[in-house]
């Protein structure tokens, strides 16, 4: 039958297919709508449910902040222009299921590390600072954990962390330093472990085999890729490593450092949401930090504004330190070295390093004139000598690249 055009009737259509009529198209239509409505909930819900996951995990050090605000007035003021100072703690604390392993829980812990990350206004670098362990400093009057406060006194740096946690921590190195900190993380040995193995390990490459039992670590000479047990063995061993000095142990958590920027920096971690989501999930659960910093969206604030740092200009230095006088197993600064480089900090100039010379290894660390001895150019007329730009001994993350 067809119709007065000569086109078949309505049960088929030009094209010989069934034409479906216009209000399933339209059911079908609104069921589409309704499902992609559904997954965009859905991914928005699970989305939410993360974050605050995240978010939640982080540990807020209120008493840090509360006790700190008590000394405000005698703390160094902020760093003009937007940069940051931010005090990186690990803790040896054998509390808990996961780190008591590590030895008997005494019911006090010390920070077996302690690096001052300098984060310039305008991001182009960064810069950590390890604070030897055994350096003698004065150590103010500190809030105890019963109540109790402690006299000011002369002791070796890791005490303020036992006698008065984060803050007395805080409270020492800017009194050391001069410099203000604007925010602080601790993290302890499970956290760590945790991270390293977010990330799928980490390389580092050995000179020598390593055979420390205390550490509970055996590995060969070359390239290794190290997880989490290994990794803490590698940053904690001392005494079976090297010359057995803390200086040397400070230089292999910054080589490892090193290594860890770059893995983490790499699209297989950054643009890996099977490894994102795993190290952002360790990270927090791993952190106590202040208030500044307790939540998902600061500490990703604070990544996003160094995340593309060229791995060069990402800088590791001890302070300059020397045996110390009245005890050799302890250290001291050297000046006038460790005054330049926290005037430096202060105020947020470069701060140069280079690996220390074949013939000064066994000489006191020192700041250097950059390039070798090559001082700044002085102004043309002044008749005055130049001044010298300070290189201080140390490396950057890409130095710590297996070649």
């Amino acid at each position: 039958m067809r119709d007065s055009a000569g086109i078949p009737g309505d049960a088929e259509a030009a094209g010989g297919s069934p034409k479906p009529p216009r209000s399933r198209r339209r059911r079908l239509l609104r069921w589409i709508a309704l499902g992609l409505a559904l997954l965009v909930l859905c991914g928005a819900a699970v989305g939410w449910w993360l974050y605050r996951k995240l978010d939640g995990n982080i540990t807020e050090d209120t008493s840090a902040a509360a006790e700190l605000e008590r000394y405000e007035r005698e703390r160094p003021t902020h760093a003009a222009g937007g940069s940051q100072n931010i005090l990186l703690i690990g803790s040896d604390s054998r509390s808990g299921k996961e780190n008591a392993r590590y030895g008997q829980d005494g019911g006090t812990e010390r920070s077996d590390t302690a690096i001052l990350l300098h984060l310039p206004a305008d991001r182009r670098s960064a810069t950590a600072v390890s604070i030897p362990r055994d350096l003698m400093t004065r150590i103010p009057a500190c809030l105890t954990e019963n109540g109790s406060r402690t006299a000011e006194r002369l002791a070796q740096f890791n005490w303020a962390y036992q006698w008065g946690g984060a803050a007395c921590t805080i409270r020492t190195v800017e009194k050391l330093t001069g410099i203000r900190i604007d925010h602080h993380m601790v993290v302890d040995f499970g956290g760590f472990k945790r991270m390293v193995n977010a990330v799928g390990g980490v390389e580092v490459c050995l000179k020598e085999p390593i055979s420390d039992p205390e550490a509970k670590l055996k590995l060969p000479a070359g390239r290794q890729t190290l997880h989490g047990e290994q990794a803490l063995g590698f940053v904690r061993a001392r005494y079976s490593l090297g010359n057995g000095s803390d200086t040397e142990r400070m230089a292999r958590q910054q080589q490892f450092l090193g290594s860890l920027v770059r893995k983490v920096q790499s699209n297989g971690v950054l643009l890996n949401p099977g490894r994102l989501y795993p190290l952002l999930d360790a990270a927090t659960s791993s952190l106590t930090t202040d208030p500044g910093l307790a939540s998902l969206r600061d500490l990703y604030e604070l990544v996003r504004g160094i995340r593309d740092i060229p791995t060069e200009q990402v800088k590791f230095l001890t302070v300059p330190r020397r045996p110390y006088v009245a005890d050799p197993n302890r250290d001291e600064l050297v000046q006038p070295a460790a005054a330049q480089l926290f005037e430096r900090l202060r105020a947020d100039r470069p701060v140069t390093v280079a690996p220390q010379a074949a013939e000064t290894e066994r000489a006191p660390q020192t700041a250097r004139t950059a390039g070798g001895g090559v001082p700044s150019a002085a102004p043309q007329g002044t008749g005055s000598a130049p001044t010298p730009v300070p290189t201080f001994t140390g490396t950057t993350a890409d130095a710590a690249d297996c070649r």
